[in-house]
């Protein structure tokens, strides 16, 4: 399904094979996608055009999740919700911490990633 102005989803993961895999599935859902593999590449792609939602693993090399968290605050006020993407037995927890909005358990199902985005979309 082609969109007209489809709503834009910020993954910042490190696992490089499933920051494809998120984008990939995301992409077939009407999503359009920006990609970063640390907080830093992250914070330079919303300077480009802040995202409709940012999914953010915790756990990464140069900035980690909890410092992108902090710095996307303090700059951007929290203008897009973030979605918590890391181990499952922590994914709450550390959503709780950053004031995340949401999270999803590593491993998940790809049902599980995209009913998520779109509860924090509404839709592509």
């Amino acid at each position: 399904m082609v969109q007209t102005n489809p709503k834009t989803v910020l993954v910042i993961e490190d696992d490089l094979e499933l920051l494809d895999l998120v984008a990939f599935v995301l992409e077939d859902e009407g999503y359009r996608v920006e990609k970063a593999s640390d907080g830093l590449e992250g914070l330079r792609a919303v300077e480009r055009k802040m995202p409709d939602l940012i999914i953010l693993d915790m756990k990464m090399p140069v900035m980690n999740g909890w410092q992108f968290a902090s710095e996307f605050k303090a700059r951007y006020d929290g203008r897009a919700p973030i979605v918590v993407l890391t181990a499952g037995a922590n994914a709450r927890r550390n959503a709780e911490e950053i004031g995340a909005q949401g999270w999803i358990g590593k491993p998940f199902e790809l049902d599980e990633l995209v009913a998520t985005v779109r509860r924090f979309t509404k839709g592509p």
